[in-house]
């Protein structure tokens, strides 16, 4: 297990066929918005400083990585599934449908992936699921990084559609404000309508009242 100090490194995808991509999400937890996923192949010759989980890296510092992870990465993808599809097929299925979106976005296809989380996705190769796989793997780090600042990107833009619920400001997750403007507004095109704080909204119940586990990766 990785311990408090340790950092992501490229143990996991020597160990692995090559080329060996790593695959992240973000987005499962949130009341609105898409989900997203990136894949990489990290080039084990062109050193990354200060990749880590996008969760306990700051937005400036995830911004500054994105660049680099791109320009030094053998390849990367990112892929999206909509709010429609989380409504149509739920978020498990409809991430996995990001992952192979990203995946097949990769200039270069791989013959393995390791896939932060215990679910092996259906994805175009074969799959190597690793828990807290954003903290051990280097290439699933990076993955978590670009998967993080392109839904963030996408929020802030959808802050300027939908004005008065603050996406810019908390992405689509849960927050006081969000739970205000829901009540005050009502959903919109971008929410979940499946979940359970957006029904409760839609009852003119407090959206706060719904406790369940959110992702926040």
């Amino acid at each position: 297990m990785p311990t408090r100090d340790s950092r992501p490194d490229l143990l996991l995808e020597r160990a692995c066929p090559t080329p060996v991509c790593g695959v992240d999400e973000a987005g499962r937890g949130p009341w609105a918005g898409p989900v997203s996923a990136a894949a990489v192949i990290l080039n084990p010759r062109r050193r990354l400083s200060g990749l880590n989980d996008s969760k306990v890296l700051s937005a400036k510092q995830r911004e500054a990585l994105e660049p680099e992870i791109k320009a030094k990465a053998v390849a990367w993808g990112v892929g999206f599934a909509t709010v429609e599809e989380i409504a149509s097929v739920n978020i498990l299925q409809a991430t996995g449908l990001a992952m192979q979106r990203a995946v097949q976005a990769l200039a270069v296809q791989p013959v393995f992936a390791l896939v932060d989380g215990n679910y092996a996705f259906n994805l175009p190769c074969p799959v190597k699921t690793v828990v807290k796989g954003d903290s051990i793997s280097a290439s699933i780090a990076a993955a978590s990084i670009l998967a993080k600042v392109a839904r963030d990107r996408l929020m802030h833009e959808m802050d300027a559609a939908y004005p008065g619920y603050g996406f810019a400001a908390h992405k689509g997750y849960r927050a006081p404000i969000h739970g205000r403007a829901l009540l005050d507004l009502g959903p919109c095109a971008i929410h979940r309508m499946s979940w359970a704080p957006v029904r409760l909204a839609l009852m003119g119940k407090d959206p706060m009242q719904a406790w369940a586990e959110e992702d926040e990766a």
